[in-house]
């Protein structure tokens, strides 16, 4: 039943993605043998819906898990991977505009875009962001484990984090790995980021990043888009980020557009820029540092 409503909700997905993109993705099972605390119960069941705003999203997402979105027949592939984590507050995904749509949208670059559905809801759980900052570790490690296998390079493995799953990616970069790993060692560390409006990386009471981002252990080239006047995703945050890794001389590339607001992922906005200029401004960044297929 779980895999037939999947199947239903990502068809009536569509702005921006082609009819052969319909049919439900592949998927790889992040966890198949337990996921370690904290879990999410597997009863209430998977839900994914679409609400009166019209835009896609899941919950109760007890089985976390990667859909796989490989470049389309005649798109030079570049060997990279981007792992795109939605937003939605930790409560539910919003993996449509911040999901799905992502994903396709990277793979027209050549890239092979992995849309991750890491569990929820965790707004509950003492801290929301550890059990999906496991998920998406754990996801950098099988993108890497199952590189000859998707043709991609290892050495290539991004993020992008919109939203919450900005915090959860930056959160996972920085901190080591939190679950005991079976077999031979393999990094979960990400090759570069993209974050978009990262959420509550700014704390208002310190001034400070929030105290779970441990810049000391490093961070790869990063690109971050933000809106000024977004309420949700302090801009503060990005800017502060963004000084922090060129202070190290990490590569790192800002975009504060003045209007936008929080939550658009890959949707325009009217009387806005930003929503769709940023998608210009990544792809040239992408093929910059050779990740996304030069026209």
């Amino acid at each position: 039943m779980r895999s037939f409503v999947r199947a239903l909700a990502f068809a009536a997905c569509g702005v921006g993605i082609s009819a052969s993109a319909l049919a439900a993705p592949p998927e790889i099972r992040l966890w198949p043998k337990g996921m370690p605390e904290p879990v999410v119960p597997a009863d209430p069941a998977e839900l994914v819906e679409k609400r009166a705003d019209g835009i896609q999203r899941r919950t109760n997402v007890s089985d976390p898990r990667l859909f796989v979105y490989e470049p389309p027949e005649g798109v030079k592939r570049t060997g990279a991977a981007v792992i795109v984590v939605p937003g939605g507050g930790f409560g539910v995904l919003a993996d449509e505009h911040e999901g799905s749509e992502a994903a396709a949208w990277l793979a027209k670059q050549g890239i092979v875009g992995f849309q991750l559905a890491h569990r929820a809801p965790t707004n509950k759980h003492p801290v929301p962001n550890v059990g999906p900052s496991q998920d998406l570790q754990k996801a950098v490690i099988e993108v890497r484990r199952r590189a000859v296998e998707f043709k991609v390079d290892p050495k290539k493995v991004g993020v992008l984090g919109f939203s919450a799953g900005g915090q959860v990616t930056l959160v996972a970069a920085t901190n080591e790995r939190k679950f005991p790993l079976e077999g031979e060692a393999t990094s979960h560390k990400p090759d570069f980021l993209l974050l978009l409006y990262a959420y509550q990386i700014y704390d208002p009471k310190s001034k400070a990043l929030r105290a779970d981002i441990l810049l000391d252990s490093g961070l790869p080239p990063t690109f971050i888009a933000q809106m000024g006047d977004d309420r949700g995703s302090l801009p503060q945050g990005s800017t502060l980020l963004y000084l922090d890794l060129i202070t190290r001389n990490i590569p790192a590339e800002i975009h504060i557009y003045e209007k936008g607001g929080h939550g658009f992922g890959m949707r325009a906005r009217a009387g806005a820029t930003g929503p769709t200029d940023w998608q210009q401004r990544a792809i040239d960044w992408l093929r910059l540092r050779e990740y996304a297929a030069t026209p």
